[in-house]
Protein backbone atom coordinates (compact mmCIF):
# COMPACT_ATOMS: atom_id res chain seq x y z
CA UNK A 1 0.00 0.00 0.00
CA UNK A 2 2.88 2.08 0.90
CA UNK A 3 4.47 4.88 -1.81
CA UNK A 4 8.08 4.32 -1.96
CA UNK A 5 9.39 7.86 -0.42
CA UNK A 6 10.92 10.20 -2.36
CA UNK A 7 14.88 10.63 -1.69
CA UNK A 8 14.85 13.66 -0.61
CA UNK A 9 17.49 16.16 0.83
CA UNK A 10 17.25 18.08 4.02
CA UNK A 11 19.12 20.28 5.25
CA UNK A 12 20.49 21.14 8.89
CA UNK A 13 22.93 23.58 11.09
CA UNK A 14 23.09 24.56 14.20
CA UNK A 15 23.85 27.64 15.34
CA UNK A 16 25.99 28.95 18.25
CA UNK A 17 27.89 32.32 19.53
CA UNK A 18 31.48 32.36 18.47
CA UNK A 19 32.55 34.53 21.52
CA UNK A 20 31.97 31.79 23.75
CA UNK A 21 34.48 29.18 22.59
CA UNK A 22 37.57 30.79 24.11
CA UNK A 23 35.29 31.62 27.13
CA UNK A 24 34.17 28.04 27.47
CA UNK A 25 36.72 25.26 26.30
CA UNK A 26 34.94 22.05 25.54
CA UNK A 27 31.25 24.03 24.79
CA UNK A 28 31.73 24.15 21.37
CA UNK A 29 32.36 20.51 20.93
CA UNK A 30 29.55 19.60 23.05
CA UNK A 31 27.20 20.90 20.92
CA UNK A 32 28.67 19.78 17.60
CA UNK A 33 27.96 16.24 19.35
CA UNK A 34 24.26 17.45 19.66
CA UNK A 35 24.12 18.43 15.91
CA UNK A 36 25.57 14.96 15.43
CA UNK A 37 22.75 13.34 17.56
CA UNK A 38 19.86 15.35 16.00
CA UNK A 39 21.65 14.38 12.31
CA UNK A 40 21.63 10.77 13.25
CA UNK A 41 17.52 10.63 13.92
CA UNK A 42 16.76 12.48 10.96
CA UNK A 43 15.68 8.78 9.49
CA UNK A 44 16.30 8.20 5.86
CA UNK A 45 16.79 11.36 4.37
CA UNK A 46 19.84 12.57 2.87
CA UNK A 47 21.09 15.21 5.55
CA UNK A 48 23.29 18.23 4.39
CA UNK A 49 24.94 19.01 7.65
CA UNK A 50 26.14 22.75 7.96
CA UNK A 51 27.52 21.97 10.92
CA UNK A 52 27.94 24.93 13.59
CA UNK A 53 27.19 28.27 12.31
CA UNK A 54 28.35 31.11 14.85
CA UNK A 55 28.90 33.96 12.45
CA UNK A 56 27.87 35.92 9.56
CA UNK A 57 30.16 34.38 7.06
CA UNK A 58 29.29 30.74 7.77
CA UNK A 59 25.42 31.98 7.30
CA UNK A 60 26.36 32.81 4.16
CA UNK A 61 28.09 29.65 3.39
CA UNK A 62 25.71 27.31 4.67
CA UNK A 63 23.19 29.04 2.64
CA UNK A 64 25.09 28.64 -0.43
CA UNK A 65 25.63 24.72 0.72
CA UNK A 66 22.05 24.00 0.74
CA UNK A 67 21.00 26.02 -2.26
CA UNK A 68 23.77 23.89 -4.32
CA UNK A 69 22.50 20.87 -2.85
CA UNK A 70 19.22 21.38 -3.49
CA UNK A 71 17.78 20.88 0.48
CA UNK A 72 13.84 20.87 0.22
CA UNK A 73 13.67 21.86 3.65
CA UNK A 74 16.22 23.33 6.76
CA UNK A 75 16.47 22.03 10.31
CA UNK A 76 17.67 25.27 12.54
CA UNK A 77 18.81 23.42 15.78
CA UNK A 78 19.26 25.81 18.41
CA UNK A 79 22.29 24.55 19.96
CA UNK A 80 22.57 27.49 22.57
CA UNK A 81 21.74 31.24 22.49
CA UNK A 82 23.30 32.90 19.10
CA UNK A 83 22.44 35.78 17.25
CA UNK A 84 19.67 36.12 15.08
CA UNK A 85 21.82 37.84 12.54
CA UNK A 86 23.29 34.28 11.51
CA UNK A 87 19.79 33.02 10.91
CA UNK A 88 18.63 35.37 8.55
CA UNK A 89 20.58 34.50 5.86
CA UNK A 90 20.09 31.21 5.48
CA UNK A 91 16.07 30.51 5.30
CA UNK A 92 15.15 33.49 3.28
CA UNK A 93 15.20 31.79 0.33
CA UNK A 94 14.23 28.05 2.18
CA UNK A 95 11.41 26.66 4.43
CA UNK A 96 12.87 26.48 8.04
CA UNK A 97 11.80 24.36 11.05
CA UNK A 98 13.40 25.45 13.85
CA UNK A 99 14.41 22.88 16.68
CA UNK A 100 14.49 23.94 20.58
CA UNK A 101 15.26 20.39 21.92
CA UNK A 102 17.12 20.30 25.01
CA UNK A 103 19.89 17.47 25.62
CA UNK A 104 17.48 16.45 28.63
CA UNK A 105 14.42 17.03 30.57
CA UNK A 106 15.63 19.28 32.98
CA UNK A 107 19.55 20.77 33.83
CA UNK A 108 20.63 18.63 37.24
CA UNK A 109 20.61 20.92 39.69
CA UNK A 110 22.92 19.65 42.60
CA UNK A 111 25.65 18.49 40.19
CA UNK A 112 25.53 21.75 38.41
CA UNK A 113 25.59 23.67 41.81
CA UNK A 114 28.38 21.63 43.00
CA UNK A 115 30.81 22.17 40.18
CA UNK A 116 32.14 25.20 42.52
CA UNK A 117 33.17 27.62 39.19
CA UNK A 118 31.08 29.84 38.22
CA UNK A 119 32.74 29.91 34.87
CA UNK A 120 32.26 25.97 34.53
CA UNK A 121 28.76 26.35 35.71
CA UNK A 122 27.51 29.08 32.66
CA UNK A 123 29.15 26.88 30.09
CA UNK A 124 27.01 23.91 31.58
CA UNK A 125 24.12 26.41 31.67
CA UNK A 126 24.95 27.62 28.35
CA UNK A 127 24.66 23.86 26.77
CA UNK A 128 21.15 24.00 27.66
CA UNK A 129 19.96 27.37 26.81
CA UNK A 130 18.39 26.38 23.51
CA UNK A 131 15.01 28.14 24.55
CA UNK A 132 16.86 31.49 25.12
CA UNK A 133 17.36 32.22 21.14
CA UNK A 134 14.08 31.29 20.34
CA UNK A 135 12.01 34.56 21.21
CA UNK A 136 14.29 36.83 19.10
CA UNK A 137 14.41 34.39 15.74
CA UNK A 138 10.68 33.75 16.35
CA UNK A 139 10.88 38.40 15.97
CA UNK A 140 13.06 38.10 13.62
CA UNK A 141 10.98 35.80 11.18
CA UNK A 142 7.66 37.58 11.94
CA UNK A 143 8.90 41.02 11.01
CA UNK A 144 10.66 39.44 7.83
CA UNK A 145 7.62 37.57 6.50
CA UNK A 146 8.84 34.30 6.62
CA UNK A 147 6.78 31.15 8.17
CA UNK A 148 8.11 30.77 11.67
CA UNK A 149 7.65 26.62 12.83
CA UNK A 150 8.44 25.27 15.54
CA UNK A 151 9.43 21.85 17.61
CA UNK A 152 10.01 21.88 21.17
CA UNK A 153 11.20 19.21 23.59
CA UNK A 154 14.49 17.04 24.08
CA UNK A 155 17.36 15.30 22.45
CA UNK A 156 15.15 11.84 22.78
CA UNK A 157 11.16 13.32 22.85
CA UNK A 158 9.17 10.79 20.74
CA UNK A 159 6.47 13.32 20.36
CA UNK A 160 9.14 16.10 18.89
CA UNK A 161 10.42 13.75 16.74
CA UNK A 162 7.16 12.47 15.37
CA UNK A 163 6.67 15.83 14.57
CA UNK A 164 10.24 16.29 12.79
CA UNK A 165 9.55 13.03 10.72
CA UNK A 166 6.56 14.94 9.96
CA UNK A 167 8.40 17.54 8.29
CA UNK A 168 10.37 15.53 6.87
CA UNK A 169 7.61 13.60 5.00
CA UNK A 170 5.51 16.75 4.31
CA UNK A 171 8.95 18.16 2.36
CA UNK A 172 8.98 14.73 0.56
CA UNK A 173 5.55 14.89 -0.58
CA UNK A 174 5.73 18.35 -1.91
CA UNK A 175 8.68 17.72 -3.74
CA UNK A 176 6.74 14.71 -5.38
CA UNK A 177 4.07 17.32 -6.19
CA UNK A 178 6.53 19.68 -7.83
CA UNK A 179 7.36 16.75 -10.15
CA UNK A 180 3.88 15.04 -10.81
CA UNK A 181 2.69 15.88 -14.09
CA UNK A 182 -1.24 15.75 -14.09
CA UNK A 183 -2.77 14.83 -16.98
CA UNK A 184 -6.74 15.62 -17.90
CA UNK A 185 -8.26 13.73 -20.18
CA UNK A 186 -12.06 15.15 -21.70
CA UNK A 187 -13.89 17.60 -19.74
CA UNK A 188 -15.25 18.62 -16.71
CA UNK A 189 -18.94 16.98 -16.35
CA UNK A 190 -21.20 19.37 -17.48
CA UNK A 191 -23.00 20.93 -14.58
CA UNK A 192 -20.77 20.29 -11.87
CA UNK A 193 -20.01 23.85 -10.82
CA UNK A 194 -18.37 23.16 -7.72
CA UNK A 195 -15.76 20.51 -9.44
CA UNK A 196 -14.56 23.16 -12.04
CA UNK A 197 -11.33 24.52 -11.54
CA UNK A 198 -8.13 26.47 -12.27
CA UNK A 199 -5.45 24.60 -13.63
CA UNK A 200 -2.93 27.54 -13.82
CA UNK A 201 -3.86 28.07 -9.81
CA UNK A 202 -3.17 24.21 -9.49
CA UNK A 203 0.10 24.57 -10.89
CA UNK A 204 0.97 27.28 -9.07
CA UNK A 205 0.00 25.93 -5.09
CA UNK A 206 1.30 22.76 -5.82
CA UNK A 207 4.11 22.93 -8.78
CA UNK A 208 2.19 20.31 -10.38
CA UNK A 209 2.72 20.26 -14.37
CA UNK A 210 -0.98 20.24 -16.14
CA UNK A 211 -0.58 17.99 -19.58
CA UNK A 212 -4.03 18.11 -21.57
CA UNK A 213 -4.50 14.82 -23.08
CA UNK A 214 -6.18 14.35 -26.53
CA UNK A 215 -8.55 11.16 -26.47
CA UNK A 216 -7.90 10.54 -30.60
CA UNK A 217 -4.20 9.67 -29.33
CA UNK A 218 -5.70 7.09 -26.76
CA UNK A 219 -7.84 5.65 -29.74
CA UNK A 220 -5.08 5.66 -31.69
CA UNK A 221 -2.79 4.01 -28.95
CA UNK A 222 -5.89 1.63 -28.19
CA UNK A 223 -6.18 0.27 -31.98
CA UNK A 224 -2.21 -0.57 -31.67
CA UNK A 225 -2.63 -3.05 -28.52
CA UNK A 226 -2.02 -6.76 -29.19
CA UNK A 227 -4.14 -9.39 -28.34
CA UNK A 228 -1.06 -10.78 -26.14
CA UNK A 229 -0.99 -7.60 -24.59
CA UNK A 230 -5.14 -8.19 -23.84
CA UNK A 231 -4.33 -11.55 -22.79
CA UNK A 232 -1.81 -10.29 -20.21
CA UNK A 233 -3.46 -8.03 -18.95
CA UNK A 234 -6.59 -10.18 -18.36
CA UNK A 235 -4.54 -12.14 -16.41
CA UNK A 236 -3.42 -9.31 -14.34
CA UNK A 237 -7.40 -8.69 -13.60
CA UNK A 238 -7.57 -12.43 -12.57
CA UNK A 239 -4.56 -11.79 -10.11
CA UNK A 240 -6.24 -8.32 -9.14
CA UNK A 241 -10.16 -8.47 -8.74
CA UNK A 242 -12.37 -11.37 -8.14
CA UNK A 243 -13.93 -11.37 -11.29
CA UNK A 244 -17.51 -12.38 -11.01
CA UNK A 245 -19.11 -15.31 -13.19
CA UNK A 246 -21.73 -12.55 -14.44
CA UNK A 247 -18.65 -10.80 -16.28
CA UNK A 248 -18.91 -11.19 -19.69
CA UNK A 249 -16.41 -12.18 -21.49
CA UNK A 250 -16.69 -9.64 -23.97
CA UNK A 251 -16.65 -6.91 -21.68
CA UNK A 252 -13.29 -8.37 -19.81
CA UNK A 253 -12.21 -8.00 -23.34
CA UNK A 254 -12.69 -4.43 -24.10
CA UNK A 255 -11.54 -3.24 -20.21
CA UNK A 256 -8.44 -5.35 -20.73
CA UNK A 257 -7.92 -3.22 -24.63
CA UNK A 258 -8.35 -0.33 -22.81
CA UNK A 259 -6.09 -0.87 -19.74
CA UNK A 260 -3.72 -1.48 -21.61
CA UNK A 261 -4.22 1.82 -23.91
CA UNK A 262 -4.38 4.18 -21.01
CA UNK A 263 -1.35 2.44 -19.30
CA UNK A 264 0.65 3.34 -22.82
CA UNK A 265 -0.73 7.20 -22.51
CA UNK A 266 0.41 7.24 -18.70
CA UNK A 267 4.09 6.12 -19.67
CA UNK A 268 4.52 8.20 -22.79
CA UNK A 269 3.26 11.35 -21.40
CA UNK A 270 5.11 10.28 -17.57
CA UNK A 271 1.71 11.29 -15.87
CA UNK A 272 2.09 11.06 -11.95
CA UNK A 273 -1.62 11.75 -11.73
CA UNK A 274 -4.24 11.84 -14.10
CA UNK A 275 -8.61 12.53 -14.27
CA UNK A 276 -10.94 12.54 -17.16
CA UNK A 277 -14.53 12.95 -17.93
CA UNK A 278 -15.83 12.28 -21.51
CA UNK A 279 -19.00 10.83 -22.63
CA UNK A 280 -18.08 10.75 -27.03
CA UNK A 281 -21.37 10.22 -29.39
CA UNK A 282 -23.60 6.92 -28.75
CA UNK A 283 -21.82 3.90 -30.70
CA UNK A 284 -18.78 5.72 -31.43
CA UNK A 285 -14.71 4.33 -30.66
CA UNK A 286 -14.25 7.10 -28.23
CA UNK A 287 -17.72 6.41 -26.30
CA UNK A 288 -16.41 2.91 -26.44
CA UNK A 289 -12.93 3.25 -24.98
CA UNK A 290 -14.59 5.61 -21.92
CA UNK A 291 -17.28 3.21 -20.97
CA UNK A 292 -14.54 0.39 -20.29
CA UNK A 293 -11.57 2.39 -18.26
CA UNK A 294 -12.55 1.46 -15.03
CA UNK A 295 -11.09 -1.24 -14.25
CA UNK A 296 -7.49 -0.24 -15.69
CA UNK A 297 -7.30 2.77 -14.12
CA UNK A 298 -7.89 1.52 -10.55
CA UNK A 299 -5.14 -0.41 -11.57
CA UNK A 300 -3.17 2.47 -12.36
CA UNK A 301 -4.62 4.28 -9.21
CA UNK A 302 -3.41 1.32 -6.51
CA UNK A 303 0.10 1.92 -8.91
CA UNK A 304 0.99 5.65 -7.36
CA UNK A 305 -0.74 7.24 -10.26
CA UNK A 306 -4.46 8.15 -8.89
CA UNK A 307 -7.18 8.95 -10.88
CA UNK A 308 -10.46 10.92 -10.35
CA UNK A 309 -13.60 10.62 -12.65
CA UNK A 310 -15.55 13.60 -13.38
CA UNK A 311 -12.59 15.84 -14.74
CA UNK A 312 -12.18 16.85 -10.64
CA UNK A 313 -8.84 18.33 -11.16
CA UNK A 314 -8.79 19.24 -7.42
CA UNK A 315 -9.46 16.05 -6.01
CA UNK A 316 -6.49 14.47 -8.26
CA UNK A 317 -4.58 16.76 -6.12
CA UNK A 318 -5.65 15.46 -3.03
CA UNK A 319 -5.86 11.68 -4.01
CA UNK A 320 -1.75 12.80 -4.95
CA UNK A 321 -0.79 14.04 -2.11
CA UNK A 322 -2.56 10.86 0.42
CA UNK A 323 -0.83 8.37 -2.14
CA UNK A 324 2.44 10.36 -1.58
CA UNK A 325 2.17 10.02 1.95
CA UNK A 326 1.72 6.35 1.49
CA UNK A 327 -2.18 6.42 3.19
CA UNK A 328 -3.98 5.24 -0.51
CA UNK A 329 -6.23 7.97 -1.63
CA UNK A 330 -9.66 7.12 -3.23
CA UNK A 331 -11.61 8.68 -4.90
CA UNK A 332 -14.76 9.12 -2.83
CA UNK A 333 -17.99 11.63 -2.79
CA UNK A 334 -21.13 11.29 0.16
CA UNK A 335 -23.20 8.45 -0.62
CA UNK A 336 -26.07 8.37 2.59
CA UNK A 337 -26.20 8.75 6.16
CA UNK A 338 -27.07 5.99 8.95
CA UNK A 339 -28.54 7.92 11.65
CA UNK A 340 -29.41 4.20 13.42
CA UNK A 341 -25.54 3.22 13.47
CA UNK A 342 -24.07 7.20 13.63
CA UNK A 343 -21.94 6.28 10.29
CA UNK A 344 -21.74 8.09 6.71
CA UNK A 345 -21.23 5.88 3.37
CA UNK A 346 -18.90 7.17 0.90
CA UNK A 347 -17.85 5.26 -2.06
CA UNK A 348 -17.97 6.44 -6.14
CA UNK A 349 -18.42 4.51 -9.24
CA UNK A 350 -15.28 4.49 -11.57
CA UNK A 351 -11.56 3.72 -10.38
CA UNK A 352 -10.87 2.74 -6.48
CA UNK A 353 -7.57 2.78 -4.99
CA UNK A 354 -7.22 -1.59 -5.32
CA UNK A 355 -3.80 -1.19 -2.74
CA UNK A 356 -6.16 0.04 0.25
CA UNK A 357 -9.21 -2.46 -0.18
CA UNK A 358 -10.80 -4.77 2.72
CA UNK A 359 -9.93 -8.06 1.07
CA UNK A 360 -9.96 -8.36 -2.75
CA UNK A 361 -11.86 -6.07 -4.77
CA UNK A 362 -14.69 -7.17 -7.07
CA UNK A 363 -14.77 -6.56 -11.09
CA UNK A 364 -19.03 -6.75 -11.83
CA UNK A 365 -20.94 -5.86 -14.55
CA UNK A 366 -23.38 -2.41 -14.58
CA UNK A 367 -26.20 -2.42 -16.74
CA UNK A 368 -25.73 1.45 -16.64
CA UNK A 369 -23.42 3.68 -15.25
CA UNK A 370 -25.43 6.25 -13.04
CA UNK A 371 -25.79 9.71 -14.37
CA UNK A 372 -23.03 8.68 -17.82
CA UNK A 373 -23.53 7.25 -20.77
CA UNK A 374 -23.33 3.62 -21.65
CA UNK A 375 -22.51 0.43 -19.85
CA UNK A 376 -19.41 -2.06 -18.46
CA UNK A 377 -17.22 -3.14 -16.35
CA UNK A 378 -17.07 -1.15 -12.62
CA UNK A 379 -15.00 -1.99 -9.31
CA UNK A 380 -16.74 -2.90 -5.79
CA UNK A 381 -14.91 -2.71 -2.64
CA UNK A 382 -14.45 -1.52 0.91
CA UNK A 383 -11.60 0.59 2.56
CA UNK A 384 -9.53 -1.22 4.96
CA UNK A 385 -11.47 -1.13 8.33
CA UNK A 386 -9.45 0.89 11.26
CA UNK A 387 -7.82 4.82 10.87
CA UNK A 388 -8.80 7.41 8.21
CA UNK A 389 -8.30 10.80 7.05
CA UNK A 390 -10.23 12.05 4.67
CA UNK A 391 -9.16 14.83 2.51
CA UNK A 392 -9.89 17.58 0.24
CA UNK A 393 -8.59 20.74 -2.17
CA UNK A 394 -11.26 23.39 -1.33
CA UNK A 395 -11.47 26.44 -3.33
CA UNK A 396 -12.72 29.44 -1.34
CA UNK A 397 -15.26 31.99 -2.02
CA UNK A 398 -11.73 34.19 -2.64
CA UNK A 399 -10.82 32.57 -5.01
CA UNK A 400 -7.87 30.64 -3.04
CA UNK A 401 -6.69 27.33 -2.29
CA UNK A 402 -6.80 25.21 1.18
CA UNK A 403 -6.45 22.08 2.43
CA UNK A 404 -9.38 20.30 4.66
CA UNK A 405 -8.90 17.42 6.24
CA UNK A 406 -11.04 14.81 8.75
CA UNK A 407 -9.99 12.30 10.52
CA UNK A 408 -12.50 8.98 11.37
CA UNK A 409 -12.33 5.23 10.82
CA UNK A 410 -13.63 2.96 7.99
CA UNK A 411 -16.11 0.71 10.10
CA UNK A 412 -17.26 -3.09 8.75
CA UNK A 413 -20.91 -3.34 8.31
CA UNK A 414 -23.42 -3.62 5.24
CA UNK A 415 -22.65 -1.18 2.59
CA UNK A 416 -24.14 -0.91 -0.86
CA UNK A 417 -23.67 -3.99 -3.15
CA UNK A 418 -23.68 -1.81 -6.62
CA UNK A 419 -20.17 -2.20 -8.28
CA UNK A 420 -19.17 0.79 -6.89
CA UNK A 421 -16.74 1.62 -4.12
CA UNK A 422 -18.26 2.38 -0.82
CA UNK A 423 -17.35 1.98 2.64
CA UNK A 424 -19.18 2.97 6.29
CA UNK A 425 -17.37 5.89 7.93
CA UNK A 426 -17.11 6.86 11.95
CA UNK A 427 -16.10 9.94 12.89
CA UNK A 428 -15.63 12.08 16.60
CA UNK A 429 -18.70 13.78 15.35
CA UNK A 430 -22.01 12.93 15.48
CA UNK A 431 -23.37 12.34 11.55
CA UNK A 432 -25.16 16.08 11.91
CA UNK A 433 -22.13 17.56 13.11
CA UNK A 434 -19.82 16.27 11.16
CA UNK A 435 -22.15 16.59 8.01
CA UNK A 436 -22.60 19.84 8.85
CA UNK A 437 -18.81 21.00 9.70
CA UNK A 438 -17.32 19.53 6.29
CA UNK A 439 -19.89 21.33 4.23
CA UNK A 440 -19.63 24.38 5.72
CA UNK A 441 -16.09 24.82 4.52
CA UNK A 442 -17.52 25.05 1.09
CA UNK A 443 -15.23 21.55 -0.31
CA UNK A 444 -16.86 20.09 -3.72
CA UNK A 445 -18.68 17.10 -3.34
CA UNK A 446 -15.50 14.68 -3.83
CA UNK A 447 -13.30 14.07 -1.37
CA UNK A 448 -9.37 11.58 -0.92
CA UNK A 449 -9.77 8.84 1.76
CA UNK A 450 -6.41 7.47 2.98
CA UNK A 451 -5.47 4.72 5.50
CA UNK A 452 -4.41 6.26 9.02
CA UNK A 453 -4.71 9.54 10.76
CA UNK A 454 -2.38 12.01 9.16
CA UNK A 455 -4.06 15.04 9.41
CA UNK A 456 -0.55 16.54 11.33
CA UNK A 457 1.50 15.82 8.20
CA UNK A 458 -0.87 17.38 5.81
CA UNK A 459 -1.06 20.46 7.88
CA UNK A 460 2.68 20.67 7.86
CA UNK A 461 2.33 20.25 4.10
CA UNK A 462 0.11 23.20 3.69
CA UNK A 463 2.13 25.52 6.07
CA UNK A 464 5.24 24.38 3.38
CA UNK A 465 2.78 25.21 0.47
CA UNK A 466 1.43 28.07 1.93
CA UNK A 467 -2.08 27.19 2.08
CA UNK A 468 -4.61 27.38 4.72
CA UNK A 469 -5.55 23.97 6.63
CA UNK A 470 -8.76 23.42 8.21
CA UNK A 471 -9.25 20.08 10.46
CA UNK A 472 -13.37 19.61 10.93
CA UNK A 473 -12.12 16.34 13.46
Amino acid sequence: MTTKPQSIRVGLFGIGLDTYWNQFPGLRERLEGYIATIRGKLGDAEVISAGLVDSMVKAHDAAALFRTHDAKIVFLYVSTYALSSTVLPVVRNIPAVVLNLQPANAIDYARFNSLGDRGKMTGEWLAFCQACAVPEIASVFNRAGIPFRQVTGTHDDPEAWEEIHGWVDAARVAATLASTRLGILGHYYNGMLDVYSDPTQIATSFGIDIEHLEIGELREMRRRVTDDEVKGKEEEFGREFQVTADCPPEEIVRAARTACAVERLVAQKRLGALDYYYEGTPGSEEEDIITSVIAGLSLLTARHVPVAGECEVKNAVAMKIMDAFGAGGSFSEFYAMDFNDQVILLGHDGPGHLAIAEGKPKLKPLGVYHGKPGKGLSVEMNVKHGPVTLLAVVQTGEGTLKLLAAEGASVAGPTLEIGNTNSRYRFPLNVKQFMEAWSRQGPAHHCAIGLGHIAPKIKKLASLLGLEFVQVC
